[in-house]
């Protein structure tokens, strides 16, 4: 009798011990759900950062308004990318093409353009836009909110404007993107500058430098540079770090 006894105690305490060990196995949450957030974010926190809402399609005019070009400067912006033809890049979180259009003009006709969107009335857009001016470098690509669907070492540029604090799944999104970059790669930042409360943007619309370079930093990606020539954004700059080859 007491050996059985002994032995349903020992088969407990194994099992105690076994759930122990799984639940200290497991790894932390990557992310927070908090009931209390931002009306302006989804409740959902990633690094300390509150995840905005994403801008619908229905807002492409705002992409578009005539006075971005004061505002922001876009020109600014494409002379400090150093975009060469031939270059491909993905303009993810394309919009309506606001840069995807100017892009094509600095890459040429033997460069490309991966227009990523995740909102098929976005991509609508593009291919209208796409025919009305018979560009043909662009190739408009329905992502997901964790996968860009480009193909692997195949991007000289990954460029995003005002959209990395909309991903729903930063870290997932950023791990896909580093793998479609080539050795060497550049992913670039444009994001309205938290730092500057003179920029008149909603909060969990804007980043500040110090958030971007600690959510890089679980990447193998190094912090090439940080520009704030334009007026309201920063653009920050990282490469794709290559792996070194084992000595034999």
């Amino acid at each position: 009798m007491y050996a059985a006894r002994w032995t349903t105690l020992l088969a407990c305490l194994l099992s105690f011990s076994s759930v122990a060990s799984a639940q200290q196995a497991k790894p932390p949450e990557r992310y927070e759900v908090r009931r209390e957030h931002d009306p302006n974010g989804i409740g959902k926190f990633y690094m300390g950062r509150e995840i905005a809402q994403v801008m619908g399609h229905q807002g492409a005019g705002w992409l578009e308004r005539p006075e971005r070009d004061r505002e922001e400067q876009p020109a600014k912006l494409m002379k400090a990318l150093k975009l060469r033809p031939g270059d491909v890049v993905a303009d993810i979180g394309a919009g309506s093409g606001y840069f995807t259009f100017r892009i094509t003009g600095a890459v040429g006709p033997k460069g490309k353009v991966y227009a990523v969107e995740i909102q098929k009335e976005m991509l609508d857009l593009i291919r209208q836009r796409m025919r009305a001016n018979r560009v043909t470098n662009v190739e408009p690509v329905l992502g997901t909110i964790t996968d860009p669907k480009l193909p692997a070492a195949s991007v000289d540029l990954i460029l995003m404007v005002d959209v990395y604090h909309e991903f729903s799944h930063p870290y997932e999104m950023t791990e896909a993107m580093v793998k479609a970059l080539k050795p060497g790669g550049r992913l670039v930042f444009v994001e309205y500058r938290l730092e500057d409360p003179k920029v008149p943007i909603l909060l969990v619309h804007k980043m500040s430098q110090r958030q971007v370079l600690k959510e890089m930093a679980a990447h193998p990606l190094r912090h090439v540079e940080t520009s704030d020539i334009l007026p309201r954004q920063h653009i920050i700059v990282f490469e794709k770090k290559t792996q070194k080859k084992a000595k034999p």
